[in-house]
């Protein structure tokens, strides 16, 4: 039976919005993307002095369970390219799981829920577009909670490009509910 999974992508170097949807291209092997939201451009979080980031949420629905899945997405990441030469770095992609159903695994490999994804306004905005009502296993509240209580800070800003036709054909949230 497969899972409901949310997953964070990112990017910042090189034609962002291409790697973008590379990965999700690529995901699509992977399982059904059920809903993409919008491409929001985010200040980086942590180490700043690097180009500014191009990000979206996804839910997917896959068989694979957690741990594959990262496996899975590692290796996304490392075919497009990735190379992890600094924490927090510039990247070609960065995928991320944030929620796996209601599942909480905490191994040396994988945290989920994403450990960081509550104080992150990337991931809470581009979330509450596709799955305001999703809830954080842990913490019990609503993504659209936790956005409302993050305090002010990183900017995140809608992007005006779309995304490529073959990614969006009834994927695509342009909800904000």
């Amino acid at each position: 039976m497969p899972n409901l999974v949310y997953l964070s992508l990112g990017s910042n170097l090189g034609d962002r919005k291409s790697h973008l949807e590379d990965a999700i291209r690529r995901l699509k092997v992977l399982g059904n993307i059920q809903k993409i939201s919008s491409l929001y451009e985010t200040e980086p979080v942590e180490f700043t002095d690097q180009p500014w980031f191009l990000n979206c949420a996804l839910a997917f629905e896959t068989s694979s369970p957690p741990a594959q899945l990262m496996q899975q997405l590692l290796e996304i990441e490392k075919g497009m390219g990735r190379e992890r030469v600094q924490k927090k770095g510039p990247r070609i992609i960065d995928i991320d799981i944030l929620l796996f159903g209601e599942e909480v695994v905490k191994t040396h490999e994988l945290t989920i829920p994403h450990p960081a994804m509550h104080q992150r306004r990337f991931v809470l905005v581009s979330m509450a577009q596709i799955a305001r009502t999703a809830t954080h296993p842990v913490l019990k509240k609503t993504i659209q909670q936790l956005l409302h209580e993050l305090p002010k800070g990183q900017i995140v800003k809608r992007f005006e490009g779309e995304f490529a036709t073959d990614l969006t054909d009834s994927h695509r949230s342009d909800s904000t509910k």
